[in-house]
């Protein structure tokens, strides 16, 4: 039988070690598909000596691979949204399926490029967009396909998770930590995507989309990053019993979809409370299986290239198969995604924690609980820490749920208070219950 011809565009990490597990498994994946994967065309800029590219043709313009006739799937795999964007939509022009590990490019464009792509009868896999080697998208869109889901909530950006991870076990601080993860390579010279959280966000809309048959909405997202975030604030919810984990939250409210990613305590009794260093992880609620937890690296040319391959498999085998009888881009069909609302902010309701420092003043405590009642936030737990004289004074507290609307309308009120000295921290709470 004639082999399936890839088209690989971008040799970096994840290119080089695409072409290692191709070439190195072949034999086992040609198993699987029934046919042979050949690598026909690799188009990059350079050469990486990470791969063997010996009998392959290589061109340095990315745009052959789209125009060359014998492919029958391009991986893109360079990265961004302009070049990108305009490499697949070339692909699906030219009739050819794609297979990408972009989650801003998907996030962002994927609406479009799924439009595309279905006008030409091709079809378009992205596992490898969300938490590396965790084959977390196709459960979403195939194993748990018999479930309403209820939420979403994942670790799913490994270079916040590092950071938080070392200020909690070797007290350390953010900039510190930031600076190591930048070292090892885990964090890029310009951290803001990975640690004010855009990078969780890509990958939240396109969790989202599957788990709930939305559109993609990138633009609708919450993103709040760990910036802020002291070696205080990591002790205090350790004290409450919560970790602070950086979380990707979609939950389905009935009313409308929160979207959301931003620091979170959740309890130390949670499996991914325990999830550490630049590890991913997932939870998965739904209404028959109850919760799941997918677990693995987020990152890096095995893991990510595992996926890419994965999806390379998967389409080997269904590209005999007619457009509509194959799974829909986002594991439901276009034209009977919902319209179902993204739920404003300002109506989120969950606990919270709030820090802050005042003076050494009698009657401090008693402005800001009578703040918090007018508003009708009821205190779960709090503490103060004992300071020398003149130093101020730290409280941290635990609320019950409260709507986001009226914390913010309190806190407001008590940061105007002559005795708080400082800005206001305060985290949402997440008890995770199936």
């Amino acid at each position: 039988m004639n082999p399936v011809k890839v088209g690989i565009a971008g040799l970096g990490t994840v290119g080089s070690g695409t072409v290692n597990i191709l070439r190195r498994n072949a034999d086992e994946i040609a198993r699987r598909v029934g046919r042979p994967i050949e690598i026909a065309h690799i188009g990059a800029r350079r050469d990486n000596p990470a791969c063997d590219v010996s009998n392959i043709r290589v061109s340095r313009d990315v745009m052959d691979v789209a125009r060359d006739p014998d492919i029958d799937i391009l991986i893109e795999l360079i990265g961004g949204t302009t070049t990108a964007r305009e490499l697949v939509l070339m692909a699906i022009a030219n009739g050819k399926h794609v297979v990408t590990a972009n989650k801003a490019l998907i996030a962002e464009h994927g609406n479009e490029i799924f439009s595309a792509a279905h006008a030409k009868g091709v079809d378009v896999a992205f596992e490898a967009a969300v938490a590396g080697g965790v084959p977390i998208l196709k459960a979403l869109g195939e194993g748990l396909a018999a479930n309403r889901i209820n939420w979403v909530a994942g670790i799913i950006n490994g270079t916040g998770n590092f950071i938080l991870t070392e200020m909690r076990d070797k007290g350390r601080d953010f900039a510190d930590v930031l600076q190591e993860a930048q070292a090892l390579g885990y964090a890029e010279a310009d951290p803001t995507f990975d640690v004010e959280g855009i990078d969780a966000a890509h990958k939240l809309t396109i969790l989202a989309s599957i788990a709930f048959g939305i559109p993609l909405q990138f633009s609708r997202v919450y993103t709040e990053g760990i910036s802020r975030l002291t070696r205080e604030d990591i002790s205090a919810a350790e004290q409450f019993g919560y970790r602070i984990k950086h979380l990707g939250i979609a939950k389905d409210t009935g009313a409308g979809i929160e979207l959301r990613v931003h620091p979170t305590l959740i309890p130390q009794s949670v499996l991914l409370a325990s999830v550490n260093g630049v590890m991913n992880a997932v939870m998965v609620d739904g209404d028959a299986v109850g919760p799941t937890l997918f677990y693995g690296a987020g990152a890096g040319a095995g893991p990510t290239g595992s996926a890419v391959v994965a999806d390379i498999i998967e389409m080997g085998r269904a590209l005999t198969l007619e457009h509509d009888h194959r799974v829909p881009y986002l594991g439901f069909h276009t034209d009977v995604l919902s319209n179902h609302p993204i739920l404003p902010m300002d109506d989120v309701v969950c606990p919270f924690y709030i820090r802050l420092h005042v003076q050494d003043r009698i009657g401090v405590l008693a402005d800001v609980t009578r703040i918090l009642s007018q508003h009708s936030i009821g205190i779960e737990a709090m503490f103060q820490k004992d300071v020398d004289d003149d130093q101020p004074v730290p409280i941290m507290l635990m609320t019950h749920s409260v709507r986001e609307r009226d914390v913010n309308a309190a806190l407001a009120e008590i940061a105007a208070l002559d005795a708080v000295l400082d800005d206001i921290v305060r985290i949402r709470v997440e008890l995770l219950k199936a």
